[in-house]
This record gives structure tokens, C-alpha cells and sequence, in this order.
């Protein structure tokens, strides 16, 4: 997929740039995939603000996305491929011979017209299958990963996101996921074949403000432009701040620090990821 540029206009302009279309092949149409969610914009259930910098955004409709990938033995045809506003990969609309629809996120290579299917046994290795993890030769790239049976896929999801097969042991099979970290999930959890598409995603340049603001991000301040009260980095004369020890608003170190505690699951990783 190609980075659309364009005149620069306007001195904002210059610098954006954006993913080229061509590959979307229509609009939302199936009435019954799509729900209304509430704008939360960061704020819990009492109105207050849990997660900073966010706001309403754009309106949008949410899609329902089939992460369970359970449709077993049933082949589907890609009849559509779709843009999606509240992920950054494309989405495919799949129609089953039994006449249901459903949304999944496109494999990389996945195209309209191409045939598709889930099964628990073993079945073909292209992009697109999805099948128990046990049933997948090493080596192979996979997305969508459930890390418990039948809860639907967690693990890489976003775009041009993969994890690899690196091996068998038991009943477990060892992943290497994008953060690079090296990990045991069950071989009966299901998981589909390729990388997520629209890898360039990750190439855009936002370009101005207002784009972030439409996506529901708000502007965040520094905490060395702050007064003492507001931040720690804040206050003294001239520039002073961050760079002793770096902390949240609320003194938790920052850049670096290991915030993730201990979770049953630690003794499934068998290399943490890297910096």
C-alpha cells in the first residue's frame, strides 16, 4: 500500500502524508454489524477523568469484528474490503455459504474474491485460516491469537502485527510476539495465518493538530512547563526539569521503570522483551 503526499498548501500541509485508498473496496453497509457506542472521552461512569488527553473525536460507528474465529468448516468468500475508524488496519466483510456475514480483520494478501475458512483440524496454511495454534508448522506467521481457548483473539491485531511459531513443548506452543518477547500460549488456542495488513500505517504523519484532535486525542502539556503544585518536574528558574528523575504527575518513575506486576502468566514467558 502506498503514502499518499500532497501540495503543501498550507505549511501544515508539507509534512502529511496518508495511506492511499485504492485497496478499499466499499462502505459499511451491513446494518446489523454496525452499533452505536458512547463518546466516553476518558471519563469513567461518575464523570471522571480515568484516561488523560482524550476527548469525543469524530463521530463513529463501531464494527463488529468475529476475533473468535468459531465458524468452523464453513468456507467464506471476501466480498468486501473495508476501512475501519476505530482500528488502524483494514477490516474484510466474509460471506458464508450459510448466508452469514461477518467482519474479520484482513491478513495481509487477503483480497475480494479469495476463499476462507476455520476449522479445529488441520486445513490449508494460507492467509486468512485461522485453526489451533498445535496444527500450524513452525515458523509460520500468525495474528489473532486467543490466549485461552474459545476467549477470541488478544494478541497481535493491529496493523502489519505478527507473532511467529518458534516451537513445540507439551501441550504449549512458544510464540516470539511483536514486542519481541518470547512466550507459552495453550496449542488448543486458535490463531489465523499471515500478518495483519496495511503495514505502512505505521509510516503517516499526522501533519497538524486538528487531525489528532479529530481521532479523540488532546493536547498534552509538559510537566516542566508547570508549576511545582501541578507537576514535579515543574517550576525553577530557567529550564529545569526532567532531566534528574523523570516522573508521572503523581511521582511514578518514568522511562524504563517496570510498572507490570506479578500475574499468573509470568511463568509462560520464556524472554521478556527488550528495550
Amino acid at each position: 500500500m502506498a503514502i499518499k503526499t500532497y501540495k503543501p498548501y498550507t505549511p501544515s500541509r508539507r509534512y502529511m502524508t496518508n495511506l492511499d485508498n485504492s485497496d478499499i473496496t466499499a462502505k459499511a453497509s451491513v446494518r446489523s454489524l454496525l452499533v452505536k457506542l458512547p463518546a466516553t472521552a476518558g471519563r469513567n461512569n461518575n464523570g471522571r477523568i480515568t484516561s488523560r488527553h482524550k476527548e469525543a473525536g469524530a463521530k463513529k460507528l463501531y464494527r463488529i469484528i468475529d476475533f473468535k474465529r468459531n465458524k468452523f468448516g464453513i468456507e467464506g468468500t471476501v466480498a468486501t474490503i473495508e476501512y475501519d475508524p476505530n482500528r488502524n488496519c483494514r477490516i474484510c466483510l466474509v460471506k458464508y455459504v450459510d448466508g452469514d456475514r461477518r467482519y474479520i480483520l484482513q491478513p495481509k494478501g487477503l483480497n475480494v474474491g479469495d476463499k476462507i475458512i476455520s476449522a479445529e483440524g488441520n486445513i490449508d496454511i494460507k492467509a486468512g485460516n485461522a485453526m489451533k495454534l498445535i496444527n500450524i508448522p513452525i515458523g509460520t506467521l500468525v495474528h489473532n491469537i486467543e490466549l485461552s481457548p474459545g476467549h477470541g483473539g488478544q494478541m497481535a491485531r493491529s496493523a502489519g502485527g505478527y507473532a511467529q511459531i518458534m516451537g513445540r513443548e507439551g501441550k504449549y506452543v512458544s510464540l516470539r510476539l511483536p514486542s519481541s518477547e518470547m512466550r507459552y500460549v495453550l496449542g488448543e488456542c486458535l490463531a489465523t495465518v499471515g500478518a495483519v495488513g496495511n503495514e505502512d500505517f505505521a509510516n503517516i504523519v499526522i501533519g497538524k493538530a486538528g487531525r489528532n484532535r479529530h481521532l479523540g486525542i488532546r493536547p498534552q502539556t509538559r510537566g516542566s512547563a508547570m508549576n511545582p503544585v501541578d507537576h514535579p518536574h515543574g517550576g525553577g528558574e530557567g529550564k529545569t526539569g526532567s532531566s534528574g528523575h523523570p516522573v508521572s504527575p503523581w511521582g511514578t518513575p518514568a522511562k524504563g521503570y517496570k510498572t507490570r506486576k506479578k500475574k499468573a502468566s509470568d511463568k509462560l514467558i520464556i524472554a521478556k522483551r527488550k528495550k
